[in-house]
């Protein structure tokens, strides 16, 4: 019988409760679609589950919502850049607000695209 990984079933969680930013985004990574990279989603990386993560390229990219705005969330979540930092793990980390304003328009106008700010 094949053990489990832990943290597994909780990404397996939380693959079934995508939200649309994380559905946009691997919409872009999925299927080598960036560089010929593989991607990972909800990739479990024990006590923590990255959105998504490039084996090969040791980076973790992380969608932030509104709650990462909290001075308490932007603490843990330096917490947990640094552990991965030691894991040696990049993150990258995109404002979901950015995801859905400025990727979820690009396959679909034709037209001149998102205004600058």
């Amino acid at each position: 019988m094949r053990t489990e990984r832990p943290g597994t079933s909780r990404a397996r969680e939380l693959r079934q409760q995508e939200t649309p930013p994380e559905g946009i985004i691997w919409s872009k990574l999925r299927n080598r679609r960036l560089g010929g990279l593989k991607f990972r989603r909800q990739y479990a990386c024990p006590p923590y589950t990255l959105d998504f993560y490039c084996p090969d390229a040791q980076l973790a990219v992380e969608i932030d919502g509104h709650v990462h705005r909290s001075p308490q969330q932007a603490e843990h979540d330096a917490k947990r850049d640094a552990f991965l930092a030691k894991q040696g793990i990049a993150v990258f980390r995109v404002p979901a607000r950015e995801v859905s304003v400025n990727l979820d328009g690009a396959d679909h106008d034709s037209g001149s695209g998102a205004e600058a700010d």
